[in-house]
């Protein structure tokens, strides 16, 4: 048992000289490195929350140009509309004068040839009464 004594003594001492010549400084590094790894995720995290922010920011400023864009181009069709309705309107009134142009025309046209007629019918009647009475006579 004496001679376990000295091994003994040895491997406490060598327990103890690991321990603070190789675990120690392995303990602080690996200390430190959670330390930097936990700080790098913190910075991680803050990061995608900075990132996340300005995609809410970009996606609000996406949906108002959008709103924008659709509101311009619904003042266009309404300015369109608007023009359109004024065109029809101008080329029914166009068409509503020709017709009213043309039926009065017609009507005077019509009356001409009342007149014409009454006046060239005595004549006819005439004609056509001599022309069969003269047949007849033959």
């Amino acid at each position: 048992m004496v001679k376990a004594i000295p091994t003994a003594v040895l491997l406490v001492l060598l327990h103890f000289y690991l321990r603070f010549a190789l675990f120690a400084p392995l303990r602080k590094v690996l200390k430190k490195r959670e330390e930097l790894t936990a700080g790098a995720r913190k910075e991680a995290e803050a990061g995608m929350a900075a990132v996340e922010r300005k995609i809410q920011e970009y996606d609000a400023k996406l949906r108002d140009a959008r709103a924008e864009v659709y509101k311009e181009q619904e003042e266009i069709r309404r300015g369109w509309l608007a023009s359109q309705a004024e065109q029809l309107g101008a080329a029914r009134s166009q068409a509503e004068a020709t017709v009213k142009q043309a039926r009065f025309e017609i009507a005077q046209e019509a009356a001409a040839a009342r007149t014409h007629l009454l006046e060239t019918s005595s004549g006819l009647a005439e004609e056509i009464a001599s022309s069969i009475l003269g047949r007849r006579a033959q």
